[in-house]
């Protein structure tokens, strides 16, 4: 039988984050090709440059809502569990591990008290969206299809565009989750 002496959980290993995440990972090409440093300008106002403690990094703050809706993930909360363990989400967020995540009510009490309101919201997806069309990270475009079967008239030759879901219905889902953590924190401080 064979013993191992340590245990491979303590070992030392010396790589950086960099070293970890494959070249061809898709927050790599993303890092890439969208500069996120607009966001400074479009917060600046937002924020006291000359009183109070430090600020989360709004850039951070951001790319956190970025990851949650680009992994599908359904809360901040969830957000940053996954942003403890995983390599390629600190590598993007420029967070070490060095460096705790925020907490999950970071993102809440932000929006709460600085870009409620505002606008914000929407034109940082609008310069995102403007510089991953640039980039070809995506065609701008968007095909859906309905399994229903109904039989119809249809001219292959003439087509509208549509917005199937617009900025402002996204930023009324952000503030639903928001209210569900404000309520879940509530109840949780009762207990």
């Amino acid at each position: 039988m064979f013993y191992q002496g340590n245990s491979p959980q303590d070992e030392f290993i010396l790589f950086t984050l960099s070293q970890l995440v494959p070249e061809n990972h898709l927050l790599r090409k993303i890092d890439k090709h969208i500069d996120f440093s607009f966001i400074y300008d479009l917060t600046s106002p937002y924020y006291s440059h000359h009183s109070g403690r430090n600020s989360l990094d709004p850039i951070l703050l951001f790319k956190l809502v970025f990851l949650k809706d680009l992994y599908g993930i359904k809360s901040m909360r969830e957000t940053i569990k996954r942003t403890e363990t995983d390599v390629a989400f600190r590598l993007f967020l420029n967070l070490p591990f060095s460096k705790s995540a925020p907490h999950y009510s970071t993102f809440s009490q932000n929006y709460i008290r600085r870009f409620k309101d505002t606008t914000v919201f929407e034109n940082i997806f609008t310069e995102i969206l403007t510089q991953a069309i640039q980039h070809n990270l995506v065609s701008g475009t968007a095909l859906f299809t309905d399994s229903t079967h109904i039989k119809a008239n249809a001219n292959k030759n003439k087509f509208r565009n549509v917005i199937i879901e617009t900025v402002k219905e996204r930023k009324q889902a952000f503030e639903n989750e928001i209210n569900n953590e404000r309520e879940a924190i509530s109840n949780i401080n009762k207990i």
